[in-house]
């Protein structure tokens, strides 16, 4: 059981890792977007042009495909978080329960 629960913490640990890399990279692209599309905005009053309407509304749609995807990753980090501290529970249990019978 222990060694079944270990292969489960690292697979869950390499996972965990791999989404807060991805939220880091989508975090600091987010930012760019939104800076982008603040600059669109603002460029669409300024012009009031139709070709800077649909620069502005195709940067608010990135803005908010990365911000979906941001919260997706959010929730995926945060359910490999709760399966960790749930492992680590079962191994401290199955670790305990051994200390108890061998003695």
């Amino acid at each position: 059981m222990r060694w079944l629960i270990e292969r489960k913490l690292t697979d869950n640990s390499t996972r965990l890792r791999k989404a807060r890399a991805e939220l880091e990279v989508l975090l600091a692209q987010l930012g760019q977007f939104r800076d982008e599309a603040d600059e669109a905005r603002l460029h669409s009053i300024v012009s009031e042009s139709s070709l800077a309407e649909n620069d502005r509304r195709q940067s608010e749609r990135h803005v908010d495909v990365f911000a979906k995807e941001r919260t997706r990753l959010v929730d995926s980090v945060v359910r490999y978080e709760k399966l960790q501290d749930e492992l680590l529970d079962k191994l401290a249990a199955d670790g305990a329960k051994r200390a108890t019978t061998e003695r």
